[in-house]
């Protein structure tokens, strides 16, 4: 008799675990997961979708994606320095862009930047906003800009890696130069900025076009002493035209 009640004590023990252990987890579906903190101390973080697909990336210098590291089973880009910043995927796992700044201090000066970028579908940017800061001793150069570039139209980033770790292997600088115009006639890599707006080191603010090879071919500008000028160059980057005419 002893045993049974034993028996039947333990049936209804389990019962009733079973019970709350239901009730816990239906609790815990029916209310929305929301965890609020007032700091959180990471050194990066994955943003994925429900199936594990990465979206972004949020990241300090040290673990920066870079060198045979995966994401969404892709190499990124293996020579590609480390720096803090954000790195964007789209819906196919692909990386479409980020963010991406330094800055410290040198011997002579400083080294800084930051650039903002976004990709042509499985290539690399076509559009991008940057800043560069340098100071060597007493000459100090900032560029800044909006620039839009043409990539090659049959650019893939697999390929892209393909095709650098050839080029990598390629010791002789003739040859190395003759393979890589035959994958830029191929149309698989190659690029060139073709509109600028922004300020160039020699401190010149104005809107700069490029010809389909990335070589100057005409600019609008206010230069560093105020003046106007609007200048045409042919493909040798000789200036044609000028507007205020310059007085020979």
């Amino acid at each position: 008799m002893k045993l049974k009640n034993e028996v039947k004590l333990l049936k209804i023990s389990v019962i009733v675990c079973i019970g709350l252990t239901a009730s816990i987890l239906m609790s815990g579906a029916t209310k929305s997961q929301i965890n609020e903190f007032k700091s959180l101390n990471v050194q990066r973080l994955n943003i994925v979708e429900a199936d594990g697909t990465v979206k972004m990336v949020i990241t300090n210098t040290d673990y920066f994606p870079n060198g045979d590291e995966k994401i969404n089973g892709r190499i990124l880009n293996r020579d590609r320095k480390k720096r803090s910043g954000m790195l964007f995927f789209n819906e196919d796992g692909i990386e479409a862009g980020g963010f991406i700044y330094d800055g410290r201090k040198t011997e002579r000066g400083h080294s800084a930047g930051m650039s903002l970028t976004f990709d042509q579908y499985n290539g690399d940017q076509v559009l991008q906003l940057l800043t560069t800061d340098k100071q060597r001793g007493d000459k100090r150069i900032v560029r800044s800009g909006l620039a839009f570039n043409d990539r090659a139209m049959l650019e893939k980033q697999g390929k892209t890696d393909e095709i650098m770790l050839e080029l990598k292997q390629i010791k002789d600088k003739a040859k190395k130069r003759e393979r890589l115009q035959y994958y830029k006639d191929q149309g698989l890599i190659g690029g060139a900025s073709r509109i600028l707006l922004g300020k160039t080191g020699s401190r010149n603010n104005g809107l700069f076009l490029f010809a389909q090879d990335g070589t100057p071919r005409a600019s609008f500008y206010i230069d560093k002493n105020d003046q106007v000028k609007l200048e045409v160059l042919n493909s040798t980057g000789d200036v044609v035209n000028t507007w205020p005419a310059v007085n020979n």
